[in-house]
């Protein structure tokens, strides 16, 4: 799917990962689940792009279904994956705390669990990564700023491209909830540590930006400050109910 010429999504509102494309090449955000790969090579074939003008997979953080088909790129075509050194064990397999899972409703938890069968749910982990330590703008098509956002994960990312006015922010939050399926922009799922998440948050406030692209829901077009504003109100009514 394509948002703007050079800003497209692979997956859909369940799961989602982007490309920034640019003449230079490509920036892969995130890697979704491993059978989203034929979503890229489908994707690259519609634009007329090979696989190897890829540059570089930036990861928003280390949880499964944003590794996804990663280490095949890195693998088969020595694309480098970057993650911040926080998530970087993360991202290879490593140990991941259980976090409160909260409300759920039938319905858009067999979605996602279908989605998952589809598209394999057994992660392929990382053995090599590049890692990343702060904020930071990387050498890569878009000129992307990594922006940490600690709380849904402890190296959790934002990922800021000007040149395509948007800001990927992975599980930062969501505008479609994989267990409730609440939409609009709100806290995301599988949380870490909430709280930090809600005030990671006004680390995009103020972006200049007309994307908000989240790892699973719609994209948000509109303002990170109306993004964020939203998410913070869903978080309050969520504390009332």
């Amino acid at each position: 799917m394509r948002f703007a010429p050079s800003l497209h999504r692979l997956g859909n509102d369940i799961v989602a990962s982007y490309l920034i494309t640019t003449p230079a090449g490509i920036t892969l955000i995130d890697a979704g689940l491993p059978g989203m790969y034929a979503d890229l090579r489908r994707e690259l074939d519609t634009i007329g792009r090979p696989i190897d003008d890829i540059r570089g997979v930036v990861l928003t953080h280390g949880d499964s279904d944003h590794v996804g088909f990663a280490e095949r790129l890195r693998r088969d075509h020595g694309i480098p994956v970057f993650v911040h050194a926080a998530d970087a064990d993360r991202a290879r397999g490593g140990d991941k705390p259980k976090a409160p899972v909260g409300p759920m409703r039938i319905g858009p938890l067999l979605s996602f669990a279908a989605f998952g069968i589809r598209k394999g749910m057994r992660p392929q982990w990382l053995t090599e990564v590049v890692s990343i330590d702060g904020d930071t703008t990387l050498d890569l098509p878009g000129a992307p700023r990594v922006i940490s956002m600690p709380g849904h994960s402890p190296g959790s990312v934002a990922v800021f491209s000007p040149e395509v006015r948007a800001v990927f922010v992975g599980d930062a939050l969501t505008t479609r909830h994989v267990l409730t399926g609440r939409t609009g922009p709100g806290p995301a799922p599988f949380t870490d540590d909430p709280t930090e998440a809600l005030a990671s948050l006004a680390r995009i406030a103020d972006l200049d930006a007309d994307w908000v692209l989240p790892g699973h829901g719609p994209a948000f077009r509109g303002s990170p400050s109306a993004a964020v504003s939203a998410v913070r109100s869903a978080a309050r009514a969520a504390d009332r109910a």
